[in-house]
């Protein structure tokens, strides 16, 4: 009853696609509102990351030390990202605090 061409098969795929691309622009614009931990949490992983790559930079700490404390935060960030995904995208307040704690242990080993 109803012909459907390539053309508008086409266009119902693209605009599919645009509504799916506009929706998550929405979502990532208010991520970090409505996970204020998270947001956190990894704010504070990046500030430490660039910390470390100055420290070894600048002679402060060798290229094994730096790596060592790489790797202690990217152990956080998984632990993060499993919490997280324990909770629908969201951090409890006392995971909150223990990945806190942790991350403020290796900021305490940069120079």
């Amino acid at each position: 009853m109803f012909a459907k061409s390539n053309g508008s098969c086409f266009t119902i795929a693209l605009l599919s696609l645009g509504l799916l691309a506009a929706s998550s622009e929405f979502a990532a614009a208010g991520w970090a509102k409505n996970h204020p931990g998270r947001a956190e949490v990894n704010a504070r992983l990046r500030v430490q990351n660039w910390r470390i790559n100055q420290a070894e930079k600048h002679g402060k700490i060798t290229a094994a030390q730096a790596h060592a404390l790489h790797a202690e935060d990217r152990f956080i960030r998984k632990e993060e990202r499993f919490e997280a995904s324990q909770h629908g995208g969201h951090l409890t307040r006392s995971e909150w605090k223990a990945l806190n704690q942790q991350e403020s242990g290796v900021s305490k080993s940069i120079p």
